[in-house]
């Protein structure tokens, strides 16, 4: 196994902490997400494609297809492990020097177009500073996720000790570079019973599963279904953004599932999207016959299936809880409806984690009022702590939101059927013309009960580090499943993270070709508010019993530790970036980072130069 399941090497970081510039305010609202899976060596069934096997797309300029190629600097203006923009006429190039050789990339993150060169080089490779993709710095392919698409590599030579590097104009307009992928070779393909892999689920997970098997080479038929009404998007976006429309959102255009041979199941039946007469919904799954059954009485046979449900939000469960216009933000016609009912008016937000206080953030500028409601002390308690849940709530008050705190809602009541107050159990009456819950969720797995394929019991897929359950063939993925962490002791853990899903789908989609890949990414996850982001990384839900503080928490320009005995478990910056790369490159290595390292203040340990 290769890419980023290769085993740790000792590890060595040479980039300086860089300070967030202004750019950065871009960051939660550019298109990202329409990429592809990546790549990463297989065990010689692999293959590797670069960007000039790609056919091209047409181009707008004329002569799209010349190179060019210059001089971009001399070889002693960059040290080993240093990395530099350069300007190359029709764009940028990221150089990077490591162990002596040049390699030049695309400069952008091509999830969300972040600047690379304010990332981390270490192992090979470099991490995007902002949501920690990573892409080999030899080949441009991603490693770790999230995101789709890879980097494209320019020739880079040495002549009278100047670097020069050549690349295509049409490489340098796209930042881009989408793997080659087999087609569909399946005879029968959307006219038939059966299926060689079967994909229950289409979000990161499924997707990402799905352009894996074809990167690989995998030319047989692939269905995936979804519960929902759309082609594959960026479901994390919908909350930081909910005026956002769904063209903005996809993950691939339309034409990208036609051309590669991925037929999509919705809950719409679009018939551009899909030839199968099936339904979208799995009811259960006969695993002695390999059959999935949908809800319409269709059988569907497979050879391969991968369990990507996801998870289903949790509601309210009080008085007045079916009344209109109280939302679980699932799918960008809740997200754009919520911000039309919000606008000029009152809005009540149920739970302070991620996606009800992004929610809020969105809202202050919409609406007349926002109000938040939660049973804990302060937001994010359990995931960020008492003093860090307190720094952003005086955040949010400073931007109108008023917060009801340790109380829950008692009663919805409505006017003429539609919202109009929420009843707090400490009495307090909130006006509210919509009302947004975000109070957790539970796995989408209720349809497997019968089936054999075991669930503990909190309804969550077990799987092992392959990510098979106890079924042979039977795959799963996701927020839905709990899995093995490499870097705690291979503790069963479940993390409802978007990065985690698409690693997750690559190691299934791998395994199905007998690949023996093992999941072995880091957490990492991020969140949006008022043009300021919070990354996260390594944490798995067992607690943390302190926090070690780094920066001024009251300038929101922080590192923040969390430790359990000696041991730094997770941690979570804001205007502090590249650290919490850092951080989750330094953890990817396998190297433990003990607490008395983050205690003093002094971060060389980052640098390898510490103890």
């Amino acid at each position: 196994m290769g890419g980023c399941f290769s085993k740790p090497k000792p590890v060595e970081l040479k980039i300086e902490v860089v300070l967030p510039e202004k750019d950065r305010g871009k960051e939660e609202l550019s298109a990202g997400g329409k990429g592809s899976p990546r790549a990463y060596q297989g065990n010689g069934t692999a293959r590797h494609f670069h960007a000039e096997e790609r056919l091209p797309a047409p181009h707008p300029y004329p002569g799209a297809q010349d190179c060019l190629e210059a001089a971009v600097c001399h070889i002693k203006d960059l040290e080993n492990g240093q990395m530099r923009e350069v300007e190359l006429g029709w764009g940028k190039v990221l150089l990077v020097k490591d162990n002596g050789e040049f390699h030049a990339l695309g400069h952008k993150c091509p999830h969300y177009g972040a600047p690379l060169v304010k990332g981390v080089l270490s192992r090979g490779r470099v991490r995007c500073p902002w949501h920690g993709a990573c892409f080999n710095i030899s080949t441009g392919d991603l490693e770790d996720f999230p995101g789709l698409d890879s980097l494209h590599k320019f020739q880079v030579k040495i002549e009278k000790e100047k670097v020069y590097v050549r690349a295509s104009k049409q490489a340098l307009q796209l930042q881009r570079r989408t793997k080659v992928m087999a087609t569909c070779i399946s005879p029968s393909a959307g006219h038939s019973s059966s299926t060689n892999v079967l994909v229950v689920g289409a979000g990161a997970a499924g997707l990402v599963c799905a352009e894996t098997l074809r990167q690989e080479g995998f030319s047989d038929r692939i269905v995936l279904c979804t519960l929902d009404r759309h082609l594959p998007y960026d479901r994390p976006k919908l909350s930081k953004s909910l005026d956002a429309q769904l063209e903005q959102l996809a993950l691939r255009p339309k034409e990208f599932f036609r051309a590669h041979g991925i037929e999509v199941l919705t809950e719409a039946q679009d018939p551009e999207a899909s030839l199968c007469p099936a339904g979208s919904q799995v009811v259960t799954v006969d695993v002695r016959n390999k059959k999935a059954v949908f809800k319409d009485g269709f059988k569907l046979e497979y050879s391969k299936l991968l369990l990507a449900p996801g998870s289903s939000p949790k509601t309210l469960s009080c008085k007045g809880k079916d009344v209109e216009n109280v939302f679980t933000i699932r799918t960008p016609e809740d997200a754009n409806r919520v911000v039309r009912l919000a606008r000029g008016r009152n809005a009540v937000v149920v739970g302070a984690g991620f996606l009800g206080m992004e929610v809020a953030a969105y809202l202050t500028e919409k609406a007349h009022s926002v109000s938040v409601v939660e049973l804990e002390e302060t937001p994010f308690r359990r995931f960020l702590g008492e003093r860090v849940g307190r720094a952003l709530m005086k955040m949010f008050e400073s931007n109108r939101v008023k917060f009801y705190m340790q109380t829950e809602v008692s009663e919805l009541r409505a006017q003429d059927g539609k919202l109009k107050e929420v009843v707090l159990k400490s009495s307090k009456v909130l006006r509210a013309d919509v009302c947004v819950v975000g109070i957790g969720a539970v796995p989408a797995t209720g349809f497997l009960r019968q089936s054999g394929i075991g669930l503990d019991s909190r309804g969550f897929i077990p799987v092992n580090k392959m990510m098979q359950t106890n079924v042979p063939g039977v795959f799963a993925a996701g927020d839905a499943v709990t899995f093995p962490l490499a870097w705690r002791n291979n503790r069963k853990v479940n993390i409802p993270h978007w990065q985690m899903a698409h690693a997750q789908g690559r190691v299934a989609a791998q395994n199905m070709l007998a690949q023996e890949a093992e999941i072995s990414t880091v957490p990492y996850l991020w969140t949006a508010m008022f043009s300021k982001s919070l990354r996260y990384a390594a944490g798995y839900g067992e607690g943390f019993d302190d926090v070690i503080i780094q920066g001024d928490l009251d300038e929101l320009k922080f590192v923040a530790f969390y430790t359990k005995g000696d041991e730094v478990i997770s941690v979570a910056s804001m205007n502090y970036d590249p650290i919490v790369s850092k951080v989750a490159e330094v953890l990817a290595s396998g190297r433990t980072i003990r607490k008395r390292e983050v205690e003093t203040g002094d971060m060389s340990w980052l640098t390898g130069k510490g103890s």
